[in-house]
């Protein structure tokens, strides 16, 4: 790969550096290797969220199918091994170019490999099933890569490039299990597989929330899958719809140099993340469909004094089961029937809403994070401050009533004074934001939200889409919430954390 064509993949790829940044510090332990390209160019602010994710100009798409791929496994630990499944619209070589994502003085990404050239063949896509409407390729493996010990945590980007210059990627994580570290932020893979309608073709591709018509349109409900592999591709070049915010809130850490690892929801599923090693766990985005597993995880953790920390909204929203593939590989197919009747329903209930599980609502979301969803705004609204005297707020310059322009957007979550928490703590209700719901349910109010228990663990929820874009060069830039989310880490990583 040539390094224009590098540098051309890279700024399609990457996040703007945040403003208040001048240069990075990669926390915990250094990266020590032979010297790499750094890229540097001015990379295009990020805009709200649109409906459909869509910040990443690609070169591929699903119909043609120039060249596409997805990874073996949503994180690899350093020392193991990730595979790679590639498909190519016509013989030829290509290669895999990986990426980690972080602030490397406002380049926003540093080049860590390249493979060799490799042989591509074109691939099928798989039959749907007829019960659930899965789509699961069994594509064999184009490269694996064995991650180096000396490779930090961190989100990555694989980048597929044919010899005829059609481009794709795909997201995994790097962990380091045996680090400890002052934050882990945790993508939410889970989510990413629900809303992939791979391949959008006019014919087959399903996500769970819609699916393709017998005429070709775009349908609902009545054609969405049930169950979801993450063993295909994403659609639209690969990038999971409003992977900004996981990007943005990973590049906002390094750039202030917190000490951060990295996991994917599936880890908590799996139980391959140890909380205790952690001060905080951070929710980067939106992190909408959890397991009972991944919510035993959480909550365990906040019982036992680690701090959470939610940059986004709408999160906790559907129980889902984690099944496996039809190779018999764990955690491979996301499962979830929502208003469907689930025929066989798990230990934690049918797949459904977590609110509307047991009398009495005793799993609703809002009894953990302290907010839950609540609506769509119609256009970016701001978010309304409120208790400015709060330590939140401090050197932000706010007063109550003050509004913080575009914040409140993509998805809100609102208190519910009728669901009170699920535990001992004090809650504040840092924002109280007016919206109009884009869905016709009428007018709603967005809250900012944070608890704390009588020991000092923190639960906090921004409940909006667009604070983690607040944090970075975008349309929702905000220097009063980039202050306010250092306070807030500050906070949590101190010994006390009070």
């Amino acid at each position: 790969m040539s390094r224009s064509a590098r540098r051309t993949v890279l700024g399609a790829l990457t996040l703007g550096a945040a403003a208040v940044a001048a240069g990075l510090s990669i926390p915990g332990k250094a990266i020590s290797r032979p010297r790499r390209e750094l890229h540097r160019r001015p990379f295009d602010p990020v805009p709200e969220p649109d409906p459909d994710g869509l910040l990443l100009p690609t070169n591929v798409t699903d119909g043609s199918r120039e060249i596409q791929g997805y990874a073996s496994a949503t994180s690899v630990n350093v020392g193991d091994s990730i595979d790679f499944h590639v498909t190519v619209a016509r013989p030829q070589p290509f290669t895999v170019t990986v990426y980690r994502i972080g602030h490397y003085a406002g380049a926003g990404s540093r080049l860590m490999k390249v493979s060799e050239e490799l042989a591509g063949s074109p691939q099928p896509i798989p039959a749907v099933g007829r019960e659930t409407g899965l789509i699961d390729c069994e594509w064999p493996v184009a490269w694996t890569l064995r991650v180096p010990a000396d490779w930090s945590s961190g989100l990555f980007l694989a980048v597929f490039e044919s010899r005829d210059g059609h481009r794709a990627s795909t997201p995994f994580v790097v962990r380091e299990d045996r680090r400890r570290a002052d934050f882990l932020l945790v993508l939410p893979f889970t989510t990413y597989a629900a809303y992939n309608m791979w391949p959008l073709d006019g014919r087959t591709g399903k996500s769970l929330y819609r699916g393709y018509r017998a005429g070709g349109s775009v349908g609902g409900p009545a054609e969405r899958a049930y169950q979801v592999s993450f063993n295909r591709p994403y659609s639209r070049g690969g990038r999971p719809k409003l992977f900004a915010l996981d990007v943005a809130a990973a590049q906002w850490l390094e750039t202030n140099g917190y000490d951060v690892a990295y996991a994917s929801g599936v880890d908590l599923h799996e139980g391959r993340i140890d909380p205790e090693r952690y001060r905080a766990l951070v929710f980067s985005g939106h992190d909408e469909y959890w397991s009972s597993e991944m919510r035993d995880v959480l909550e365990k953790a906040f019982r036992t004094g680690t701090h959470c920390a939610f940059l986004g909204a709408n999160n906790v929203y559907w129980n889902i089961r984690l099944d496996e593939d039809r190779r018999g590989r764990a955690g491979r197919v996301v499962t979830c029937y929502k208003e469907h009747p689930d025929p066989t329903p798990g230990r934690s209930g049918p797949t459904m809403l977590w609110r509307n599980m047991g009398e009495g609502r005793p799993r609703a979301e809002a009894r953990l994070l302290g907010v839950q969803y609540n609506g769509i705004p119609k256009t970016p609204a701001p978010l309304v401050v409120r208790e400015a005297g709060h330590w939140l707020w401090a050197g932000t310059g706010v007063r109550d009533g003050d509004r913080i322009r575009n914040l409140v957007g993509g998805e809100a979550d609102g208190h519910d004074p009728v669901l009170p928490l699920g535990y001992d703590a004090r809650q504040v209700i840092l924002s109280n934001s007016p919206y109009t719901d884009a869905q016709g349910r009428g007018d709603k109010v967005q809250n900012t939200s944070l608890c704390v228990t009588p020991k000092g663990t923190i639960m906090f929820a921004a409940g909006t889409f667009n604070w983690p874009l607040a944090l970075v060069d975008s349309g929702c830039t905000d220097a009063r919430i980039q202050r306010a989310t250092r306070n807030l880490f500050d906070r949590m990583r101190s010994p006390s954390g009070r």
